[in-house]
């Protein structure tokens, strides 16, 4: 009987993360669960002292674009397609505890961020960008970036409203 065949390369869907994460009980990990804990002071923080400037959701539909629409794209396309290829041609490089992929792409998000955004508040999302990046690579999957992208947008779009 010969040996197995070396296992292939990754497919583009493993590279993208379009896979089911590994370990496949990420919700209860420890930076998954960190990371959501984290999200309520700032939420906390940000309806108490910039109410009044944030912007609610108005309407059903808005609500559907921030928690669903919003995190499931970016991060499909951020953490997926973009981060996933530049963890291929970077092999993985890190600059201290992060890849240069997730900065390269936190990088990005931030900048998508500025049309719509002042400078500071485009600026703010980098530190939940990274968050995201580095629970793309931990899991090997997009999945938990795109559960909490939609969960810290629900937080925020609720600090929002009761802020007003």
């Amino acid at each position: 009987m010969s040996p197995p065949p070396p296992s292939p390369l990754p497919s583009l869907r493993e590279e993208c993360g379009l896979v089911a994460p590994r370990p496949a009980r990420w919700p209860s990990d420890r930076h998954w669960l960190l990371a959501l804990a984290a999200a309520a002071p700032v939420w906390l923080a940000l309806a108490l002292w910039t109410g009044p400037q944030m912007r609610a959701p108005a309407g059903a539909w808005a609500w559907v674009s921030l928690v669903v629409v919003q995190p499931l794209l970016e991060e499909l396309v951020l953490r997926g397609v973009l981060q996933g290829q530049l963890l291929r041609l970077t092999r993985a490089r890190r600059w201290g505890p992060v890849s240069v992929a997730n900065a390269l792409t936190t990088a990005v998000f931030v900048a998508l961020h500025l049309p719509a955004q002042p400078l500071a508040w485009a600026l703010a999302v980098a530190a939940p960008s990274l968050v995201f990046g580095h629970l793309r690579e931990r899991f090997a999957s997009v999945w938990p970036a795109v559960a909490l992208h939609a969960l810290y947008n629900l937080g925020f779009g609720a600090a929002a409203a009761l802020a007003r």
